[in-house]
């Protein structure tokens, strides 16, 4: 359904995913870092995790406004009829859902993320449920919402807002809603199609509970004879091993019994698309990516261009993997080398204080006000930082309006979880700010910018190592793992929204995501774009089933704004670098200004116009100057007889 229509509806709290990052290196366990993979929740030290009593002191207090929710939720029958007849009952209903809204995102936050922290929690798997059925409910029940705004009109809602001015924080939203006349069902229809959110995430759980809990896992036996069962941590820690044999072995072992399961994850797949399909066609759209980027007023060609703009230049990408492979000493680079460090050399470890100092310090230009709310979150509990038995794997940030954002890490010390500390933060921060600066119907930012602040931190905290590191090897290290990063961030994710994009293309041709396609298409476009009839970089037939532990796909179209937000936030921390008080003022701005306003307007405010090339061209050849800088510093160090 479009989504302002959804944005007068209750609203569950939004996780902004982050790329998973890879495992704890060997030499990590020299710094102790703490180990609680196999640990109970229940017995992780409190200092690790999150406060989770910030948002309810107990599970008695969330009983509580669950209660005074349904009760605000039984008022709106009485307050709904001739809502739109004047101005103050207009204003009493927005005031009614915005409230219901605000104990939606405090009730589902609290209890999702302490499942995410403990998925064998069944009470707090129940309890996502029972709120989900009761919002969804709700939501079906409200759709006459859109339908009554689009009878009053813009010219009535302007007179509305003239004579009520506290009407004021919900005019976006009201001329969105507007803007999306075309697209809008009949009330009755909007109910019946609201409705399938009682089942619509299914799929996209079900695929994580699969995938992260039910799963068995392989032993395998690596060189030096130890036995390992090979669960998803596991891999991500082996799967960067400095043994060439182990890594092939890993991998290979990892993605054919992966393999087994392929069938069942293509169906939840096949069905997640069908679902966009059906409401993009339910709302008179002409195809499931115009659906998508309407509500938040994208040009489908931001889309295109940015897959024709890195598809044209694939040479940077095939540049920095021939780098990889001499670092490597490799006589032919596999994937399966992707993970691992290309400077072997460097077996850095940072224990979790040491990493905070690092992003804290990388963000000082961002000035005073900056530096306080990150310190905040660094040392009053926002953070669940460690792995622990159950835990969903990967890391987020989830903001809760009126407390704070919480982030959910895996920390293992290795730099990549650094980087990982600092783009969750860059999330955090974006949250915290629009928060304290929007009121409660504007602060959500949408998804096209969810990756602009987090990579921008990123790019802060590799630009502060590289300027201030005396070591050249370390230097190398850092930015390697930065053009890695980059290599993820901007080629596969561009990589995976074409994936995505064809697979959206073949439901609405009537066709059906077997896993065989799946499979083949998704080889097809990894070799492309790493160069394997190039011989670049091999790419294994194996390799092929990665699409199905991919939870950004059930997002719907999700994964482009990655590459997006990293174009975005290239321009966005070269004019913090480069420029003085008045580029760090308009960057808060940026963060503060929430979802007021259409995104590619507000980064056109922020002096970055994403409807235009070349910031894209611009992205793409920073990471061409990077790898440029990358093979000098090779060149240095090899002449040194450093390498």
């Amino acid at each position: 359904m479009p989504s302002a229509k959804r944005l007068f509806s209750v609203l569950l709290p939004a996780l902004f995913l982050a790329l998973l990052a890879p495992g704890l290196s060997p030499g990590a366990q020299e710094k102790k870092i703490p180990d609680y993979s196999l640990t109970e929740r229940k017995d992780v030290p409190v200092e690790f995790t999150w406060k989770i009593e910030d948002i309810y002191p107990d599970l008695e207090s969330w009983k509580a406004d669950k209660e005074a929710a349904l009760t605000l939720i039984g008022r709106v029958a009485e307050t709904a009829p001739g809502w739109t007849s004047s101005p103050q009952k207009m204003l009493a209903l927005f005031d009614l859902l915005n409230d219901i809204n605000q104990k939606a995102v405090k009730l589902m936050s609290y209890a999702s993320h302490q499942y995410n922290a403990d998925m064998g929690n069944t009470a707090f798997q129940g309890m996502t449920g029972e709120l989900q059925s009761i919002f969804v409910q709700l939501n079906s029940k409200l759709a006459f919402l859109s339908p009554d705004i689009l009878a009053l009109g813009a010219d009535k809602f302007a007179a509305f807002l003239k004579a009520e001015p506290k009407l004021e924080p919900y005019r976006f939203r009201v001329e969105d809603i507007l803007r999306q006349k075309a697209h809008i069902l009949p009330a009755e229809q909007e109910r019946i199609a609201s409705l399938t959110g009682l089942f619509g995430g299914t799929p996209g759980r079900a695929s994580n509970v699969l995938n992260d809990v039910e799963m068995p896992s392989l032993e395998v036996t690596l060189s030096d004879g130890q036995k390992v069962l090979l669960n998803f941590a596991a891999f991500q820690r082996l799967r960067t091993s400095k043994n060439a044999v182990d890594r092939s072995l890993v991998m290979n072992t990892f993605w054919m019994n992966q393999k087994k399961y392929e069938k069942t994850l293509s169906i939840l797949l096949d069905g997640a698309m069908k679902q966009h399909l059906f409401n993009a066609q339910v709302h008179g759209y002409k195809d499931c990516l115009e659906a998508r980027l309407f509500g938040d007023a994208i040009d489908p060609q931001v889309y295109y261009q940015l897959i024709k703009s890195v598809r044209e230049n694939l040479a940077p990408l095939h540049r920095y993997l021939a780098l990889k492979k001499q670092l490597l000493g490799l006589e032919t680079l596999r994937y399966d080398d992707m993970y691992a460090s290309s400077v072997p050399a460097v077996d850095k470890v940072f224990a979790y204080e040491e990493a905070r100092r690092l992003v804290q310090s990388a963000m000082k230009p961002l000035g005073p006000e900056y530096d306080q709310a990150l310190a905040k979150a660094l040392t009053d509990r926002w953070i669940d930082i460690y792995p622990n038995k159950g835990k969903q794997s990967g890391a987020y940030s989830g903001g809760v309006y009126g407390v704070h954002p919480y982030l959910k890490l895996n920390y293992n010390g290795q730099y990549s979880w650094v980087a990982t500390l600092a783009h969750e933060l860059g999330h955090a921060m974006h949250s915290y700010f629009a928060s304290r600066t929007q009121p409660f119907s504007t602060h959500g930012y949408p998804t096209f910018l969810a990756e602009v602040a987090s990579t921008f931190n990123e790019q802060m905290l590799m630009n502060e190592l590289l300027r201030t590191e005396k070591d050249d090897l370390f230097k190398l290290y850092v930015l390697d793992s930065y053009l890695d990063q980059a290599r993820s961030t901007l080629y596969r994710q561009t990589l995976l929204a074409e994936f995505e994009l064809a697979m959206h293309r073949r439901v609405e041709e009537g066709g059906t995501l077997t896993a065989d396609w799946l499979g083949q298409k998704y080889l097809e476009l990894t070799r492309a774009y790493y160069g394997h009839d190039q011989g670049v970089c091999r790419v294994d037939d194996y390799y092929q089933v990665d699409w199905s532990r991919i939870p950004h796909f059930y997002l719907n179209y999700y994964v482009f704004q990655y590459s997006t937000g990293l174009v975005a936030s290239l321009a966005l921390s070269d004019a913090v670098l480069r420029g003085g008080p008045a580029e760090q003022a308009r960057y808060l701005d940026f963060l503060k200004a929430g979802g007021s306003d259409t995104p590619i307007a507000l980064l056109k405010k922020a002096g970055v116009d994403m409807t235009r090339p070349e910031p894209t061209l611009a992205a793409l050849n920073r990471f061409n100057e990077l790898v440029t800088e990358m093979e000098k510093l090779v060149a240095k160090l090899k002449a040194a007889g450093k390498l």
